[in-house]
């Protein structure tokens, strides 16, 4: 090939070093997926061994309370074994997507390559070097569209491990926070009127499950308060963002202060909002905040978290050694 043919297959050369070396890693993450999946059914087989025996061998509110709990676990542990093996199929069909393009593309320069070398003879007349831009701009069209159709087939693979990961909040027939005020035809329907004191605006103080009062900062923070603490006893549900049937920690803050009409981010690390506030001076409606988890302070050195259930706690700032990044106030 000459140097202006060697110019002219560079962009189609560039197009394939984009996809790669075309050569699988020893490591196949499909096979370890499904090497995880496998060892996900035989935890959740185990399990539901193991829980049989202990419904025979332990009875009370205590066993019904733990047994209700695993039985909670080995069913997510199912969905997750069957989640890791339509994710190990998505790998493998993406994979197979890069390598047909990748081998597409280098069948496209091999044959520019060829047509170079045949009209090379002619490259010292313009119509030699038209027939060779000609075969430029022809082969590079064609690769092109295998980029374009690669993408387009990526895209959907995407599309499909979107849909198998758990979705934020909802609430049907709304697309945004739902600011119902406290106390009215919503609220009294869930919860009844004695879960809920009034919010008039100017109202700033909580009334906390052992009686004693707190002081929020504002209307909108003390609001939020008394939707969390509504939810006292609403089961634990990993992705659960459905207020008296299943929450977690970051759905539960996330629905609370959207019943006070701001909007929070869904994950739990995500929600380190508004202003940070110190240890020593954290008042009602202020967010503890970990890498992986979040609670609500209530005040008088309490708040509430979704654990199993949704309960009211003493404020600590451990957590499972989870790394803490402080508390924020997301209404200041």
């Amino acid at each position: 090939m000459t140097i202006g043919a060697d110019l002219l297959a560079a962009p189609l050369t560039d197009l394939l070093t984009a996809f790669g070396t075309g050569t699988v890693p020893p490591i196949d993450p499909a096979a370890a997926l499904r090497a995880g999946t496998v060892i996900a059914e035989e935890v959740h087989a185990a399990g539901r061994t193991a829980l049989t025996e202990l419904m025979w061998d332990w009875t009370g509110t205590a066993a019904d309370t733990a047994v209700s709990s695993a039985e909670r676990v080995l069913a997510d542990t199912l969905v997750s074994a069957d989640r890791g093996l339509e994710i190990a199929a998505i790998a493998v069909e993406g994979t197979a997507t890069v390598l047909g393009g990748a081998a597409e593309l280098a069948r496209i320069v091999d044959s520019f390559r060829s047509v170079a070398r045949s009209l090379e003879p002619a490259l010292a007349l313009p119509q030699g070097q038209l027939m060779m831009f000609g075969a430029a701009i022809e082969h590079l069209s064609a690769g092109l569209e295998v980029l374009a159709r690669v993408t387009s087939d990526l895209a959907g693979h995407t599309d499909r491990l979107a849909a198998l990961v758990p979705e934020g909040p909802t609430v049907p027939g709304e697309t945004g926070p739902v600011t119902a005020e406290p106390g009215s035809g919503v609220d009294r329907m869930l919860y009844g009127d004695a879960d809920i004191a009034p919010d008039p605006a100017s109202d700033r103080s909580v009334t906390l499950p052992d009686g004693s009062v707190a002081t929020a900062p504002n209307a909108t923070a003390a609001a939020a308060v008394r939707h969390a603490l509504s939810q006292q006893g609403t089961p634990y549900v990993w992705g659960g963002t459905t207020p008296g049937q299943g929450l977690d920690c970051s759905g539960l803050t996330q629905w609370a202060y959207g019943q006070a009409g701001v909007e929070l981010p869904r994950l739990a690390q995500q929600q380190d909002v508004g202003t940070p506030v110190a240890p020593d001076s954290v008042l009602p409606g202020d967010l503890a905040v970990w890498d992986g988890h979040v609670a609500m302070v209530v005040g008088n050195g309490m708040m509430v978290e979704a654990g199993d259930p949704v309960a009211v706690t003493p404020i600590r700032t451990a957590n499972s050694g989870m790394a803490f990044e402080g508390f924020y106030r997301p209404t200041g």
